[in-house]
């Protein structure tokens, strides 16, 4: 599901990062520059970037961290040239950080601009033909290779079966006599022996390769197919698929905006909440971590594959959503008493360098019961280079059906990300791996990391981290690099 992360276009995002998407293939700068030189025209504001400008350097890190090809600026550039930078690097991704916000309100006006110089070419995204292929269909490739080991992991595996032969007396209860009483009954029972719990410590090689689609038909909406295969035994990079090497669907979605300021999403595969804003910064490598605390109150639930939701943008920092997840996949139905559903919403506010949102969620687990979350998430981003930015989460919870002594979980998290250390990504950050039931015993995980890009399509990302393991239980440490690939 995470794929949908870049496919979905967010409502801030859709009326400026759509236009270039036309031809579906990548733009040459130069010639971009000289087709707009020789077509625009009372175009004032063509003044240069230089490398010592904020937003050169914002847009230098925007390429790097979104691995766009071919995208990363030399020398000076003009104005024009950095919103088709902007443009085509952030057009398939649904949720922006506030540095990548920060550029598209600079540079608003450009990027009007190049709408108008598109439209003026008479590329108009009104105008298919019924059964034509559109030509704004955007493919994207993404290769993952993992290698690395877990100190202290253990797998359960099925102690298997035996058949044992039981004898019964006869109706005296004897076995043997020379007499009708004494004969015997045979009976061979299959028994099914105790679990066994092994070491799973040995050096692992995983991959992932993910293809997405993503197709508009007005230039405001977006039909996003993301397709998986993937093997492997390192759980915190999350490479394994159900399918494993097999390609399938791994999820559909459609969205639209609604009016000026919503946008809206139906899916099979999609989480409910792809929509929402959680106010984190930490882009941490670990499927564990990555939530930033907000573990269930961003509804992603396992056989509730039915998702949609909307999201209303007020324009001013402040963002509603609100997501939906159901079983429509199957005889349970949709919102019916046999089927089990789950609901959420989320009040965001994203100021320059500091955001905030408050997000809560109702999933059903039973006919009868259901659990309630409530998570508050927080970031603050220094514009000084040298301090990192801080992501914050912490969420609470009732287990509906659960004894009255253990019916209260939390979880909490805390992240720091320097952005730009050397050539690449440093973050570290803490939390807890499983939610704190009661007033039971905090396990939790501390990683580091470091994603380092090789070059436009290439970073490596090594990470280290621990995990408390309830007693009785080793302690677990992973040691283990991720190099990434995308075309």
């Amino acid at each position: 599901m995470k794929l949908f992360q870049s496919l979905l276009v967010a409502p801030a995002v859709l009326g400026f990062l759509s236009p270039l998407t036309a031809n579906a293939t990548e733009l040459n700068l130069e010639d971009f520059s000289r087709y707009s030189n020789n077509n625009v025209e009372n175009i004032s504001n063509f003044s240069e970037l230089y490398p010592s400008d904020w937003s050169y350097q914002a847009i230098k890190q925007v390429v790097t961290s979104r691995n766009c090809p071919n995208l990363i600026p030399s020398g000076t550039i003009s104005r024009f040239e950095a919103a088709v930078i902007i443009n085509t690097c952030l057009k398939n991704f649904a949720q922006i950080t506030e540095q990548e916000r920060r550029l598209i309100d600079e540079f608003n006006a450009e990027i009007s601009l190049i709408k108008s110089s598109v439209n003026d070419s008479e590329v108009s995204f009104d105008g298919f033909e019924a059964g034509s292929f559109s030509s704004t269909t955007v493919a994207s490739f993404s290769a993952d290779f993992a290698i690395g080991a877990v100190d202290g992991k253990t797998v359960t595996k099925s102690g298997g079966t035996t058949t044992v032969t039981i004898l019964h007396g006869g109706a005296d209860g004897k076995i043997g006599g020379g007499n009708a009483a004494d004969d015997v009954t045979i009976n061979n029972v299959v028994q099914k022996l105790a679990d066994v719990t092994e070491k799973a410590e040995a050096l692992s090689f995983d991959y992932g390769y993910e293809i997405g689609l993503a197709t508009s038909f007005t230039g405001e909406d977006s039909l996003d197919v993301a397709l998986v295969a993937g093997v492997g035994q390192l759980s915190e990079f999350d490479l394994n698929q159900d399918n494993g090497s097999t390609v399938v669907v791994d999820g559909i979605s459609y969205t639209f905006p609604v009016g000026e300021s919503t946008t809206a999403f139906i899916s099979h595969g999609v989480e409910g909440s792809a929509l929402f804003n959680t106010a984190c910064v930490y882009e941490g490598p670990s499927d564990t971590l990555s939530s930033c605390g907000n573990v269930s109150s961003a509804i992603d639930e396992d056989g509730q594959t039915i998702g949609a939701g909307a999201s209303f943008d007020f324009d001013n920092g402040f963002t509603a959503s609100i997501g939906y997840e159901g079983q429509g996949d199957t005889t349970a139905g949709l919102s019916t008493k046999e089927g089990l559903d789950s609901i959420a919403g989320q009040l965001a506010y994203t100021a320059d360098n500091y955001g905030f949102s408050l997000t809560s969620a109702r999933i059903e687990t039973s006919e009868t019961n259901h659990d309630t979350f409530t998570a508050v998430n927080a970031f603050f981003s220094p514009e000084e280079g040298a301090f990192p930015s801080i992501s914050v989460g912490y969420e609470w919870g009732d287990v509906g059906g659960a004894a009255a002594t253990a019916d209260e979980t939390s979880s909490y998290f805390v992240g720091l990300q320097w952005d730009e250390l050397g050539e690449g990504s440093f973050g570290i950050s803490a939390g807890t791996h499983t939610p704190v039931i009661e007033d039971g015993d905090e396990l939790m995980m501390y990683e580091v990391w470091y994603s380092y890009p090789i070059n436009d399509g290439m970073t490596i990302t090594p990470l280290i981290y621990t995990k408390d393991m309830a007693t009785g239980t080793d302690d677990q440490t992973g040691i283990m690099v991720k190099t990434s690939f995308s075309f």
